[in-house]
């Protein structure tokens, strides 16, 4: 039997060459990218109809929402407390009291408590602080809610509004003592983010309309309308 002319032989490897090119690209679009593409559309068309802000007990709206996690809870207390921030205390008259003694003695209180506020009708699952400097009048925090149902990997959803407490105050509508915040709201996103990127596997700024506006102790507050969404191990 005779062997293929070189030629031959060279057009067969060419075909093969490129036959198993295209099944490689082929493979790649259909199992790969273009599920990702419609995983991360997905994403943001979800976050998209988010709400804008959480809301306070009297139905005022409170402090932007800004940050999107996805992980399990203790993924998520983990991740910050890797980070330096601490859980935050439920409010009680014990933990009232402590707050306040906090702030007139200046004295650590990494715990305190935050002010209750609402999201699809729940106060926050969970609340997390970083202090800034002696007692508690300055602080990081975020308020976490968890959403019904997996998001698009399959993990929990938590949704979130990060701001910083800069003073305390007497808020006008109750007359009860309150934090300021800051009102560069996405300043305080990003120190999110950046804290927590060490235990994230992936991220993403979703964009939203920009918009000013007031939180419900009147504090006033701008952003860009993002919402930064990270994905923890």
């Amino acid at each position: 039997m005779s062997r293929p002319e070189p030629k031959t032989a060279r057009r067969v490897c060419r075909w093969l060459a490129g036959a198993l090119a295209g099944l490689c690209l082929y493979a790649a679009l259909s199992y790969l990218l273009v599920p990702l593409a419609w995983t991360q559309l997905g994403r943001r068309r979800r976050v998209g109809r988010l709400p804008k802000t959480a809301y306070t007990r009297e139905g005022f709206p409170g402090d932007p929402l800004n940050v999107v996690l996805l992980g399990g809870r203790p993924a998520v207390e983990e991740a910050f407390a890797a980070a330096g921030w601490r859980k935050a205390e439920r409010m009680s008259p014990r933990s009232a009291a402590k707050a306040v003694r906090s702030f007139v003695f200046k004295r650590d209180y990494p715990a305190a408590p935050v002010s209750a506020l609402f999201y699809a009708g729940r106060r926050q699952d969970l609340a997390f602080q970083k202090q800034v400097g002696r007692g508690n009048r300055r602080r990081h925090h975020v308020r976490l809610w968890l959403q019904e149902g997996p998001g698009a990997e399959g993990l929990p959803v938590w949704v979130g509004a990060a701001s910083y407490d800069v003073a305390v105050k007497l808020e006008r509508r109750t007359g009860r003592f309150t934090h300021r915040i800051a009102p560069d709201v996405d300043a305080e996103r990003e120190l999110v983010a950046s804290d927590l990127r060490p235990a994230a596997v992936s991220e993403e700024l979703v964009p939203g309309p920009a918009r000013a506006g007031r939180n419900g102790g009147g504090d006033r507050y701008h952003t860009d309308g993002g919402l930064r969404v990270l994905t923890l191990r």
